[in-house]
C-alpha cells in the first residue's frame, strides 16, 4: 500500500431539507390551519483521529454530509441528515489558506470541518394576524463547502535523522520491535516507522526512523519536506551518522544546517550524535576526529551487532526527561 501523507480535499456540508405546505384536514373539518413541518437540518462532515489509520491513502478528495428531510404535514420535521465521520491518522493536520485550523492529535479528536445546512421553514411558520392561511414555505440552506489540506506528520518522542544510509531502519529494528525495510541503497526508508523501545520499568518511548534527507532538504530536494514536516512533532532528535564514512563531519554540519534552514532552533532538539557501524574499519579514527569538532555527547553504536545499544536506550530515557 502506497504512503501518502498529504492530501487537498474540498468538503460539503449537507443541505437543509426544504419546508413543507400543508393544511389539516380531517372529516369533522375540511379546512383546518396549516400544519406544515420544518425541514431537516443537513449533516456535519467529521473527521475523527483514529491510530488504527497508518496513512492518507484511503482518504478521499471530495466529502458531503447527506441532506436533510422535507418536512411533511402535521407539524413533522423533516429528518436531520446523517454526519458523514471520516476517520484519519493520528497526527493529521488540517489548513485552509495555507493556515492551520485543526490538529487532530490525540485518539478520537474530532474536526467539524464542514456544518450541515439548515431546514426550510414550513408554511406554519408564516401565519400572520392578517394571513391565517400561507402558502408558502421555503427550502433548506446550503451546507458549509471548504477546500481544505490534510497533512500527516509523525508523532513520536524521539526521531532518528540522518542522510540516506547511515543506518537508521537497523538502528531502530535494534532499539525496538518495528521491522522497517533495510537495504545498502538511499532512500531504502521513503515512509516514517515508528517503534516503541520498552524499558523493565515499563515506561515506552516512541522512536521514528524517518525518511532521509539530502543536501538541499529545506528546499525541498530529495525528500525535502516530506521528510522535514515529519520531525516537527517529535520532542527529542538524534543525528545518525556513519561513522565509517570519512565525511562524518560534513555530515554532521549538513545535517545541522538543514534542520535549521527549515525551521530555526530545530536542531536544538538534538544534544548527541549516534555514530553507527563502528564494526567497520576506518570507524574509531573517524570518531574520534568528530569529538574534536562537537560539544555534542557522541555515542558509538553498531546497529547491525547490537553494540552499545543498551546505552544507547538509556541516552534516549534522560533525553526526554531533561
Amino acid at each position: 500500500r502506497r504512503f501518502i501523507d498529504w492530501r487537498r480535499i474540498r468538503i460539503m456540508g449537507g443541505s437543509g431539507g426544504a419546508g413543507c405546505v400543508s393544511f389539516f384536514r380531517a372529516a369533522n373539518l375540511p379546512k383546518g390551519g396549516p400544519d406544515g413541518g420544518d425541514g431537516g437540518d443537513g449533516g456535519d462532515v467529521i473527521f475523527q483521529a483514529d491510530h488504527g489509520v497508518r496513512t492518507l491513502e484511503p482518504i478521499g478528495n471530495l466529502y458531503k454530509g447527506k441532506n436533510g428531510g422535507r418536512g411533511t404535514s402535521r407539524y413533522r420535521r423533516g429528518h436531520r441528515g446523517e454526519n458523514l465521520i471520516v476517520k484519519v491518522p493520528l497526527g493529521t493536520v488540517f489548513k485552509e489558506d495555507s493556515e492551520i485550523i485543526a490538529d487532530l492529535c490525540k485518539q478520537d479528536e474530532l474536526f467539524v470541518a464542514c456544518k450541515g445546512g439548515s431546514g426550510g421553514n414550513g408554511n406554519v411558520s408564516f401565519v400572520t394576524p392578517t394571513n391565517r392561511l400561507p402558502r408558502e414555505a421555503t427550502e433548506g440552506t446550503p451546507g458549509e463547502e471548504r477546500l481544505l489540506e490534510a497533512e500527516m506528520q509523525t508523532i513520536a518522542d524521539v526521531g532518528l535523522v540522518g542522510f540516506p544510509n547511515a543506518g537508521k531502519s537497523t538502528l531502530l529494528r535494534a532499539l525496538s520491535r518495528a521491522k522497517p525495510a533495510v537495504a545498502a541503497y538511499p532512500f531504502t526508508t521513503r515512509n516514517p516507522h515508528v517503534g516503541v523501545i520498552e524499558y523493565e520499568d515499563y515506561m515506552q518511548i516512541a522512536v521514528a526512523d524517518i525518511p532521509g534527507l539530502v543536501v538541499g532538504a529545506h528546499k525541498n530536494v530529495g525528500l525535502g519536506h516530506s521528510f522535514l514536516r515529519h520531525i516537527e512533532r517529535c520532542r527529542g532528535l538524534l543525528y545518525v551518522i556513519d561513522a565509517a564514512d570519512d565525511e562524518l563531519c560534513n555530515q554532521l554540519e549538513a545535517l545541522h544546517f538543514e534542520l535549521e534552514q527549515y525551521q530555526e532552533g530545530l536542531s536544538a532538539r538534538s544534544p548527541a550524535v549516534v555514530a553507527n557501524k563502528i564494526d567497520l574499519p576506518q570507524a574509531h579514527e573517524n570518531i574520534h576526529r568528530l569529538k574534536q569538532i562537537t560539544q555534542l555527547q557522541v555515542i558509538p553504536v553498531s546497529a547491525e551487532c547490537k553494540e552499545n545499544i543498551p546505552t544507547l536506550k538509556e541516552l534516549i530515557r534522560k533525553l526526554l526527561n531533561r
